[in-house]
């Protein structure tokens, strides 16, 4: 086992990846858990078509993808709110304006540049072998942000996220914790595109809080056990990748859908009992 594990971070992007893939996870664990609450998880699969556009026109202009992405895409977050707040187009149907067009963008960007047609996959579903260790680098600076960001507005992100109505009248801005909210998920998007894809990065927002979920009940538990399921979720898709040569982002995506029917199991069984000792 030890040896495997030595054979494995011999690679240094896989060490590249294991250190993004970690502060990603934990990012994208703690906002699911809000985004999921207030019924608007689906932003992140909108803005990550819109990230897929930004490292896709970034790509075939020759510059940073990250430096290009990250503020494209908290730029996008900033405008889906005001579009769902401001005028008679609602969140869904903004979400699926915006990342459909920015998608068809990057698509049509990568076909008309010579030789980047073979990097659509990797863009769409991911690669290990795309983070450079400036990318790693700055992943890490952005990710200690959103964690940091994360934990001091703790106590204002929890009330907007079960009784906005209620926060509001208290006096908490609650638009200004609703935009951080969403810029926060825009970086963290960003962060996991370059390794899980446009197309699977929003299951790192999903499926750990909707597993906690079905166990746990306090937002507390529920952040804490989130955490934990994301990053071991992650881990064991990065070793089953090595192991089987499959790509990373699917089988991370592939670990947490089995943590989600392994807790769901739990909790039926959990359920049958209450309902016997009842009786």
């Amino acid at each position: 086992m030890f040896e495997l594990i030595g054979q494995m971070f011999a690679y240094g992007f896989l060490v590249r990846a294991l250190i993004v893939g970690l502060l990603v996870s934990l990012c994208s664990a703690l906002l699911g858990i809000s985004l999921v609450l207030k019924r608007y998880s689906m932003i992140g699969d909108g803005l990550s078509h819109v990230g897929f556009g930004a490292l896709a026109v970034a790509a075939s202009l020759g510059l940073a993808p990250l430096a290009v992405a990250v503020p494209v895409v908290v730029a996008s977050a900033f405008l889906l709110l005001r579009i769902s707040e401001s005028s008679k187009i609602k969140g869904d149907a903004a979400i699926g304006m915006i990342s459909t067009g920015a998608l068809a963008v990057g698509v049509l960007v990568l076909s008309l540049s010579k030789g980047m047609t073979t990097d659509i996959n990797n863009y769409l579903f991911g690669s290990i072998l795309a983070m450079s260790e400036s990318d790693v680098w700055l992943s890490v600076l952005l990710a200690t942000v959103v964690l940091a960001l994360f934990v001091v507005f703790y106590r204002k992100l929890f009330a907007v996220t079960f009784d906005e109505t209620f926060a509001r009248a208290t006096g908490l801005r609650a638009g200004l914790y609703n935009m951080l909210l969403a810029i926060l998920t825009a970086v963290t998007v960003v962060l996991g595109m370059r390794m899980m894809g446009a197309m699977l990065i929003s299951s790192l927002i999903l499926f750990p809080a909707l597993t906690a979920m079905r166990l746990f009940k306090s937002f507390r538990s529920v952040a804490v056990s989130a955490s934990v399921i994301s990053v071991v979720c992650f881990i064991l898709g990065l070793f089953s990748s090595y192991l089987y040569n499959t790509p990373t982002g699917a089988s991370v995506v592939i670990a947490n859908i089995i943590a989600f029917l392994l807790f769901a199991g739990i909790e039926k069984i959990r359920q049958h009992k209450i309902v016997a000792v009842n009786r």
